[in-house]
């Protein structure tokens, strides 16, 4: 089942579109209360990422489900506001390497929807990759996914300060992973959850 399709922007209201439609694919599910407030958490980490996203893009939120399978979908489309300097800054960032502000998982997860809202012709002709920065993963050119099962595989390898950061992170420990992909000029943000 595919939920009602939300419009997104900063407007506080509309964010709160999302915990709405999750409740009630939720409930059309038959969620027990603890799986229903699982689902909720995950919806709020979202909610959280999405103002800053929505800056210089438009986006839209739906809810799928099969069983007790849930996808929550993002979809976010560059607007004009994402050119010039908000793009430069994001190229230099990732030919850097180096962002402070990028801790925990969600800023993690917003870095790599960043980097992927960037005009894709005109950063291709500048790099073959984008560093995410605080990661040991980089988002290809050729292949531009970022995931967090494929982070979770860097950060078992890399221990530390990489595999604290997961063990604390709601998301982490609630969700089975988080993608974030580019189709054509869109990126898709969706997080899995199976409740068994």
């Amino acid at each position: 089942m595919k939920s009602d399709i939300c419009k997104l922007s900063a407007d506080a209201a509309e964010l709160k579109m999302v915990l709405k439609e999750t409740a009630k694919s939720a409930a059309y599910r038959d969620l027990n209360p603890k799986e229903t407030g699982r689902l909720r958490l995950l919806a709020e980490e979202l909610v959280e990422m999405l103002p800053s996203l929505l800056r210089y893009s438009k986006g839209s939120f739906w809810v799928e489900s099969t069983g007790k399978k849930f996808e929550l979908h993002v979809a976010l489309v560059p607007n004009e506001a994402l050119s010039g300097k908000k793009r430069e800054q994001l190229l230099d960032v990732s030919t850097s390497k180096q962002n402070a502000a990028a801790v925990g998982i969600m800023a993690k997860i917003r870095i790599a929807a960043e980097f992927l809202l960037v005009d894709y012709e005109e950063a291709s002709k500048m790099s073959e990759t984008f560093y995410v920065p605080g990661t040991p993963s980089v988002i290809s050119l050729a292949d531009p996914t970022w995931s967090l099962s494929s982070y979770r595989e860097d950060a078992k390898k890399a221990k530390g300060e990489v595999w604290d950061e997961l063990e604390k992170s709601i998301v982490a420990n609630l969700a089975d992973d988080v993608v974030v992909a580019l189709e054509g000029r869109q990126v898709d943000i969706v997080v899995k959850k199976e409740f068994v």
